[in-house]
């Protein structure tokens, strides 16, 4: 977890570019390559706890991250 959580501290860190308001992060979770799921970057951690209580040794998890910007929400929409 520590690695995990290490990795997304210096990716959020590194300098944008211009057009983008944050780092967006497309992760995937799995025992193996293989059988990895799509899993929103909150996720990693509790997966990992799980992993931990079934006694596996090994998983796979793989981060990759975007610059993305924010939708502005129009309020006119929502009255």
């Amino acid at each position: 977890k520590h690695e995990v959580k290490k990795y997304l501290k210096r990716e959020r860190n590194k300098t944008l570019p211009i057009d983008a308001d944050y780092w967006a992060f497309d992760c995937k979770f799995g025992n193996t390559a293989e059988d990895a799921q799509v899993v929103h970057v909150a996720e990693i951690s509790n997966s990992i706890s799980e992993i931990e209580k079934q006694g596996l040794e090994s998983f796979y998890v793989e981060i990759i991250a975007r610059p993305a910007q924010r939708q502005v929400q129009d309020l006119d929409d929502e009255v």
